[in-house]
């Protein structure tokens, strides 16, 4: 049996389970941390975990009559739980409490009407709008004011569980650190009043706070100054209704307009002081201190720390949103021209009579680059030996360890030739090959490669035109019946092919694919040759001809079939090199967009669509699904999964139009919308990747892919199997 139809026996060898490569923590690290920087950004303006039902009034059972009918302040704390204790304010005092503030725009000029009035108060304040106001927390510690917590998103804790609970008053002590370097015993529950409204819902909520070590305050008076009810419905709500009878008065310093409130305020005081009365804070009047105690050590700085990321957050986001805004009239105004482009290409190209030129009839001279592929060679060979244009075709053995010399000459066909050499590198093989060719047309196409008996003489058919130095080919994947298969085949069709016809006719081809590209040799020569200066050869060479004056153009109909990587594993070292190496041609014809001619309009117009297509955006495109995920859990789900969907049948008509030009069957889209997300994110990790190899000086080293050989021709047709 000839040695390239032997089957290949593989020995199975025991695999230890492997940890995660460190490669994916970075990535995943910052896709996290955008995320949760997103989450602290909607904690401080109350749009994460914001709830606005409010529990009903149910059956008192539960509540003990003494706290029913007792003070506004309730100590259900340690060994109180089981018997709380009611404080009242004393007589002829009065507790000024403010809730949901602080306010930029209120609070200050609550605080001048209370410092004028030589008047201290008790703030409860909510942790969101700590973080948004912390120099004004500041200034109410300073004024001799005592602070308490209002919960950190004002929610009926009636309806939420222990845990929320938790979070919430432990989230607001840590804004609290951050900003004041203070935490407070003092507790109010959104949405209270007096106490002879706590219910068997609301009543858990006191015991669980007293049990954390707080002072439940309620109130006496409700001036519902929020629903703006007027000045003097106001004043007469906050009076007493008994003379000298001591007093807890509600009112808010933010949550909408506080005018009435304001105005309010200095007429209260007065009508109060002049009926005897003294104001103090709840630990004055309690004659227990004040209930804001300084936090040093391990519970400072966590305060600061929190305060330092959500105050990024917050100063970040606007950033973010305003790149991702402009990333994305980006792609929609990529994905309008490569539609409208593609359309001109397809009618230019398609028209009746259209040509380059005379037909090409010369010989060409196929080269290939082999290095261990003893799998895909004789498919490889095989295809090109049913050209049906004249060729001859070089084998260049990179220094190959396997049979892949020995079946080329066992295949013993006449018009190829076989050029052994020490491993030197794909680049070095590739100028072997043009070296050793007889004719000016070069052909170049991969080891794992076939084509179609009339590949070759569709992609020589524009060299008719004098002033074209290359052509791109038409690649496409063969082993695309698996599902990472199908995403590169829709990768191929649409993100490459689609890609070219619109780069045709800009002008500014970036890369002529490795898998079937032609090149006139007098232009290789001009530009000299192959360069092993980076990991994208192809792409190198490519800017390099525009460079030096050359058009290059796209030929649709010259296909050929490659073996795609056929694991993640394989397919992120690929895409690690491809990204890599095309950073680095792009950094060394990065002077072309200074230069004049041909090579000024590459620089100034192919150099920048790559930069931004291929490097930029495809880096920022995972922040699209972290947003859409933010949104689904705590914005609207509706519009955000409306928008993303939107967005995706976008993307999806694109990718129908790229197969319908490319005159391929359309049912592999079906795995699109996974697609998309799954390269994204891996397209994110690989250019991240790469950016941090290129900024801290490392080098890439040439990964070879494990091939099958399961890509070939019928031999009885000519013709890729369906």
């Amino acid at each position: 049996m000839p040695r390239h139809q032997r089957p290949r026996q593989s020995v199975l060898r025991p695999r230890r389970l492997a940890a995660p490569p460190l490669r994916f923590f970075l990535p995943v690290t910052l896709l996290v941390t955008l995320l949760a920087l997103m989450v602290l950004r909607g904690m401080e303006n109350n749009e994460v975990f914001h709830d606005e039902r409010i529990a009903p009034s149910v059956d008192k059972g539960t509540v003990p009559r003494s706290v029913l009918e007792g003070g506004p302040i309730v100590d259900a704390r340690g060994d109180r739980n089981d018997k709380p204790v009611s404080y009242s304010i004393p007589d002829r005092t009065v507790v000024l409490s403010f809730d949901d503030g602080p306010s930029s725009t209120w609070t200050p000029k609550i605080l001048e009407v209370l410092e004028a009035q030589h008047v201290h108060a008790d703030f409860f304040v909510t942790g969101s709008m700590v973080t948004r106001n912390p120099a004004l927390i500041r200034r109410i510690v300073a004024g001799g004011h005592e602070i308490g917590l209002h919960t950190y998103t004002h929610p009926d804790l009636a309806l939420q569980s222990g845990t929320r609970l938790t979070w919430e008053l432990g989230e607001t002590q840590l804004a609290l650190a951050g900003v004041a370097g203070i935490h407070s015993s003092l507790f109010r529950p959104p949405y209270s009043s007096t106490v002879d409204a706590l219910d068997d819902w609301s009543w858990p909520v006191t015991r669980e706070v007293g049990s954390d070590g707080y002072l439940a305050a309620f109130i006496d008076k409700d001036t519902d100054d929020w629903k703006r009810p007027g000045v003097n419905a106001i004043v007469r709500a906050a009076l007493p209704e008994l003379a000298g009878q001591g007093e807890m008065i509600l009112l808010h310093d933010a949550g909408g307009d506080r005018s009435q409130t304001l105005a309010a305020l200095p007429v209260i005081i007065e009508r109060l002081k002049a009926d005897g009365y003294t104001f103090k804070t709840i630990g004055e009047a309690l004659g227990t201190g004040s209930a804001n105690a300084p936090v040093t050590g391990y519970n400072l700085w966590a305060g600061k720390a929190f305060l330092w990321c959500t105050t990024f957050s917050v100063r970040l986001m606007p950033w973010l949103v305003a790149l991702l805004a402009v990333v994305g009239v980006l792609v929609f105004a990529r994905f309008a021209l490569m539609l409208v482009l593609s359309l001109l290409h397809v009618r230019r190209t398609r028209k009746p009579g259209f040509s380059w030129g005379d037909p090409v009839t010369e010989p060409v001279t196929v080269v290939v680059p082999a290095y261990n592929e003893q799998e895909c060679i004789t498919n490889t060979l095989l295809s090109l030996a049913r050209s049906d244009h004249p060729i001859e075709v070089i084998v260049v053995d990179d220094g190959s360890t396997d049979d892949t010399s020995a079946i080329v000459e066992e295949l013993g066909l006449p018009m190829v030739r076989l050029i052994r050499q020490p491993n030197s590198g794909k680049p070095t093989a590739l100028n072997t090959g043009v070296a050793a060719a007889s004719n000016e047309l070069i052909v170049m196409m991969d080891g794992d490669t076939v084509f179609e008996p009339s590949t070759v003489r569709e992609l020589v058919q524009p060299f008719a035109d004098p002033r074209i130095g290359a052509v791109a080919g038409n690649a496409k994947v063969g082993n695309r019946d698996t599902l990472i298969g199908a995403w590169q085949h829709i990768e191929y069709v649409m993100g490459f092919n689609l890609d070219r016809r619109m780069y045709d006719v800009l002008g500014c081809m970036p890369t002529i694919p490795g898998a079937v590209g032609g090149f006139r040799r007098t232009a290789l020569d001009q530009v000299g040759g192959m360069s092993d200066e980076t990991l994208a050869e192809d792409t190198d060479v490519t800017m390099a001809l525009h460079r030096a004056g050359w058009k290059i153009v796209y030929a649709e109909d010259a296909r050929a079939w490659t073996e795609a990587p056929g694991s993640m594993s394989q397919l992120w070292s690929q895409r690690y090199r491809w990204s890599y190496g095309t950073m680095q041609a792009m950094w060394k014809h990065r002077h072309a967009a200074l230069e004049r001619g041909p090579a000024g309009r590459f620089g100034r117009v192919g150099l920048p669509f790559v930069a931004l297509f291929m490097v930029l955006t495809p880096l920022l495109a995972p922040a699209i699904d972290i947003a859409m995920v933010y949104g689904v859990a705590f914005v609207d789900p509706y519009k955000s999964l409306g928008a993303w969907f939107a967005v995706l049948a976008l993307q999806g008509f694109c990718a129908w139009w790229s197969f319908h030009l490319d005159r391929e069957k359309p049912w592999h889209l079906v795995t699109l919308p996974v697609q998309q997300v799954v390269y994204r994110v891996l397209m994110y990790m690989v250019l991240l990747q790469s950016w941090i190899t290129a900024l801290t000086g490392g080098r890439l080293r040439w990964q070879k892919l494990r091939r099958t050989g399961e890509v070939g021709l019928d031999v009885t047709t000519g013709a890729m199997p369906s």
